[in-house]
């Protein structure tokens, strides 16, 4: 049986202030046509469909889109869908019955009920049926009255007490599509930038990877680089789109499985996916990084780092006229790393006015003029601050 495995599609997310429909769109049609030519059993798309809970219209309409141009390939291919921690449930699964008719699958929410269980869909191939279970996002507190007291007191133990009660047969062929932080024995996934808000301090979320390691495969979402943890059949695909400068490096693409019979090794491709702009770090000397415009690369989404010991004039101006998309500017010199390096006693030796020139130049990326220098030093003055 052959899988497409995606997940964290974070439909409507913009990077900094930059729109990405255009991006999403282009590679949702990517996926469409590689669904087309590879012909996969099954598409797992695994949480994070939106990236706000509340989703924009627009958000809606790429979606919407994205199934149709699915639901139109012919024989059909079955689509199942689980709710991550950006998804709100109720707007996920509305329609759900209807999407069923057209093969397409949608678990919003986990039990809450005692004679619920976890959306099971269960397809057939050459070598038998396979069982998926499809388990959405899911916190302690959504699953503990369902369980005697002291069940469940953790991420992990919700997890464990969810999948234990379902009672399932390992003898059979069993797929997961779950979307938490999984780790192996405190071992961490990588992460990146763009998910590291949803990543609990001190590990409260993290869910061992002990609990699902029985099943044939484990389709993950939730962390936006491709990995696998501890074994390969315990997957997270990533996002099909980087979603910030830390994913620069990062091969987006579409995860291809093949489920062979009971205790075969799956095989696992790598498809990859192609942006209309790519996201990427440039740094230098301001000329230097002109230099280096090309027309094939000025139009990318990029960070910009500064090197320069003197300050160049209007910097941003200057970069504008070569690249499109500027995602930030930075100066990086000795200046700058001046005046955060700390005394030995470890107190940073900025007095009032330096901080606030230099956040200045960090968010403005020029120097405050004679007259704004004015206005802030008699605002320090009026606070008792010292203006130097």
């Amino acid at each position: 049986m052959k899988i497409f495995h995606l997940s964290d599609l974070h439909i409507g997310k913009q990077l900094r202030y930059y729109n990405l429909k255009e991006n999403q769109q282009a590679i949702l049609s990517q996926i469409t046509a590689l669904a087309k030519e590879r012909r996969p059993d099954v598409i797992l798309i695994c949480g994070d469909i939106y990236d706000r809970s509340v989703p924009s219209g627009e958000a809606y309409t790429i979606f919407d889109n994205f199934l149709q141009e699915l639901a139109e390939i012919t024989p059909q291919i079955p689509v199942l869908i689980i709710a991550g921690n950006h998804d709100n449930p109720q707007r996920l699964s509305y329609a759900s019955s209807f999407l069923e008719k057209h093969r397409i699958y949608v678990s919003a929410e986990p039990p809450v009920r005692p004679e619920e269980y976890l959306k099971k869909v269960v397809l057939q191939d050459d070598h038998g049926e396979v069982n998926f279970y499809l388990l959405p996002f899911l916190k302690p507190g959504y699953v503990r009255h369902l369980f005697e007291e002291g069940v469940v007191t953790d991420y992990e133990s919700a997890v464990d007490a969810i999948l234990s009660r379902e009672q399932i047969d390992f003898s059979q062929r069993n797929v997961l599509l779950s979307h938490q932080f999984y780790t192996n024995q405190g071992q961490k996934p990588e992460v990146c930038d763009s998910e590291q808000t949803v990543i609990n301090v001190g590990g409260l979320d993290n869910v061992d990877v002990s609990v699902i390691e029985n099943f044939d495969y484990a389709a993950l979402g939730h962390i936006h680089g491709a990995q696998s943890i501890k074994a390969p059949h315990i997957r997270y695909c990533g996002t099909p789109l980087k979603y910030s400068v830390s994913e620069e490096h990062h091969k987006k693409a579409v995860t291809m499985v093949t489920l062979g019979a009971k205790q075969q090794e799956i095989q696992i491709e790598s498809i990859p996916l192609t942006p209309i702009q790519e996201v990427r770090r440039e740094r230098g000397l301001l000329r230097e990084i002109i230099g280096r415009a090309t027309e094939g690369n000025r139009h990318d989404f990029i960070s910009v780092t500064l090197t320069d010991e003197k300050e160049p004039y209007r910097p941003k101006e200057q970069l504008e006229e070569v690249y499109d998309f500027i995602l930030e500017l930075r100066v990086d010199n000795t200046r700058t790393r001046n005046l955060l390096e700390p005394e030995e006693e470890g107190e940073i030796l900025l007095h009032p006015m330096e901080a606030f020139r230099a956040f200045y130049q960090e968010m403005q990326s020029q120097p405050m003029s004679e007259e704004e220098e004015k206005i802030v030093a008699d605002i320090l003055e009026q606070w008792g601050g010292e203006a130097v």
